[in-house]
Parts: C-alpha cells; sequence; structure tokens
C-alpha cells in the first residue's frame, strides 16, 4: 500500500511531512532525520488502518450489492424522479438542478461523509435543506446507506417564511379591483371554498350537483392515490356566483389552461398594485381554515375539505384561539336539522 506522507528538508534544516491527497505541508518541529522519519512512519500508521478497514469494507459490500460502489446521489435523485409523477415529478426535477447539490452529485453514497451535507445546507436554502432531508430518507430506506449521514439532531431546523392568512377586507378590495370577470370568480370561490388554485381551477360544470347543492372534486396533488372526491355543500351566495360561470365544461376555461406558477404571478401583480403584501392565492387556503376554527367547526371537517395533511387546518387548528365550543346536546341538534347533502364523506 502506498504511503500518504513524505518527509522533505527545507533549507533552515528543519523537516517537514508532505500530505501527497490534500498537497498540505506540516512542519515537523525537528532537524534530526531518525526523529522526522519516525513522525512521518507514525502518520502513515495512524493512516493506514481506516483505510484498510475502507478497503475491506468495500470488498464485503461489493459482494452483497455490486452497485455499492458506484452508487451517487445522482443516482439518487434519478430513482426518487421514476416513482413521482406531474407536478410532483417537475419539483424533483427542478430540486435536482439546484446548484447546492452539486458538490455531492457525483459522490457515492459509501463514501459520504457528514461534512459533504453541512456544506451542501450552509451553500443551499430551505428548499435544499427539505429535498436533501428526503433524498436522505429515501437512500436510507432503500437500504443504499449503512447508517445515517447526518445524525437526525445535527439537521439544521428548516425554517419557513410566515405565511398569513388573506383577511376580509384585503379579499374585497383585490375583487373590486380585477376587471376580470373570471379571475373575480375565482378569487370569489376560492374564498368561499379554500380550495388549492390547481383544484379550483379545474373544477367543471359538472362538479356541481345542484339537486344537493354539493361541489365535487378530487384534489389534483393526490389524484393518483385513489383517494375519495371532497364534497362540500354551498350556500345562496355560491349559488349565484356559480350561475355566472359556464354550465357545461371548465368552470375557468382560461385558468385551468394556464400553469399554476402564472396564476401564482397575475395574482401576486394584482396585490403589488395594491399594495397588500404577504399573501399569495394560498393565503385562501389559510383564511377558510382560520375561518372555519373560530366558527367552531369541527376539525374532521376541515381535514376532509382541504385535505388531512394539510398544513392551513394544522396552523389554523393548532392556534390558541379563544373559540366557544357549543354544547354537545346544541351540537346534536344542529346536526339533526342538516340536510343530508351537509355530511361530508
Amino acid at each position: 500500500m502506498k504511503h500518504r506522507y513524505r518527509i522533505y528538508r527545507k533549507e533552515t534544516g528543519f523537516y517537514y511531512s508532505f500530505d501527497k491527497e490534500t498537497g498540505k505541508r506540516e512542519s515537523l518541529e525537528t532537524k534530526d532525520r531518525h526523529e522526522a522519519l519516525e513522525l512521518v512512519q507514525a502518520k502513515n500508521r495512524a493512516d493506514r488502518e481506516p483505510t484498510l478497514n475502507l478497503h475491506l469494507a468495500r470488498t464485503f459490500l461489493a459482494a452483497s450489492d455490486s452497485e455499492t460502489l458506484s452508487r451517487t446521489w445522482q443516482t439518487v435523485f434519478d430513482e426518487i424522479v421514476k416513482t413521482k409523477q406531474s407536478e410532483t415529478k417537475a419539483r424533483w426535477l427542478r430540486a435536482s438542478a439546484d446548484r447546492a447539490f452539486e458538490k455531492i452529485k457525483t459522490v457515492t453514497l459509501f463514501e459520504t461523509r457528514a461534512e459533504h451535507f453541512l456544506r451542501v445546507l450552509e451553500r443551499g436554502s430551505v428548499s435544499t435543506n427539505v429535498y436533501l432531508r428526503r433524498l436522505h430518507n429515501f437512500a436510507l430506506g432503500m437500504n443504499w446507506l449503512l447508517a445515517p449521514v447526518l445524525p437526525r439532531k445535527q439537521w439544521p431546523a428548516v425554517r419557513y417564511e410566515e405565511k398569513r392568512a388573506i383577511t376580509f377586507d384585503e379579499h374585497r378590495r383585490i375583487v373590486e379591483a380585477e376587471n376580470n370577470a373570471e379571475r373575480r370568480a375565482f378569487f370569489e370561490l376560492a374564498w368561499h371554498l379554500g380550495a388549492s388554485q390547481s383544484d379550483l381551477a379545474n373544477l367543471h360544470a359538472e362538479s356541481v350537483d345542484w339537486p344537493d347543492r354539493v361541489i365535487v372534486f378530487n384534489r389534483m396533488k393526490i389524484r393518483f392515490r385513489n383517494q375519495p372526491p371532497v364534497r362540500i355543500t354551498f350556500d345562496d351566495e355560491v349559488a349565484e356566483l356559480l350561475k355566472s360561470l359556464p354550465q357545461q365544461g371548465p368552470l375557468f376555461p382560461r385558468l385551468c389552461t394556464m400553469h399554476e406558477k402564472h396564476r401564482a404571478k397575475e395574482f401576486k401583480r394584482l396585490c403589488v398594485r395594491l399594495g397588500i403584501e404577504g399573501i399569495s392565492l394560498h393565503s385562501y387556503r389559510y383564511a377558510w381554515a382560520e375561518r372555519a376554527k373560530e366558527s367552531g367547526y369541527p376539525e374532521r371537517f376541515a381535514m376532509e375539505a382541504l385535505g388531512h395533511n394539510s398544513k392551513a387546518v394544522h396552523r389554523a387548528y393548532a392556534k390558541k384561539a379563544l373559540v366557544t365550543v357549543p354544547s354537545l346536546e346544541e351540537w346534536k341538534k344542529r346536526v339533526v336539522q342538516m340536510p343530508k347533502a351537509a355530511a361530508i364523506v
């Protein structure tokens, strides 16, 4: 086995060690050649043991999994992308293009050290932190890593920017300032339903059950999981709004053809023009969840309407807001008086 360190002597008479891997030079602080040789041999012995162990580990692992020594983090990215579909797949492709990941894409999983991940996290953003965690967990789940690269407690906390709900006053200003009838109706329906912008934009006239006054739609984000559709009743105000929209085909013919980021940009431009800061189209979901919580709406109903894993539900219902809880007897009477269509399935 080749030695990593060698000695050389400077004109001053002092001996130095030279690291062939890093190119680093370090003074041995001695002019005695024999002493210098002993110090360098000690360095080589200290380096030899872990190196030998590493070679042995490579040999054993290669025997059980032929790709162990060649599997890189780019391979992990590629395998994850294969399991995704639609917009989720597009998000993973964008994450893979993050420049912060360039430092580890060619590093094999077997040779990955904690400092590799730390450098990526230093260079990246909140999104980098989130996707690196998912990348790491996928590799662990596939048994491609013998142990976690970073212990759970050593991961930097994911700190999202604070998101807030849109207020009724802001909503009214936006609706009044919007000249396009289709976008105006879109904002109004978002306020009443709290649906995600993609679910809302892809609603069809056939999604409206007029006899039972129920809107039925599948969530775009989880449509591949065979989840039951969302069923939510509507009142007279929403009924008037729906009557103003097409009675066949898409309710929002133009908006349903746009990418979600373009709908978001149009909304952002309107907010900038009105001087409204800190909100996005997603703020309508937060507003709906907070209104539901304040009115004593059961959390399980909110979860059905917005999605069981919706951050809007978790955030709104975790707040320590003052809510007057109706008595069980009062609530039972209200439920009995509700029409059948009001039950969310």
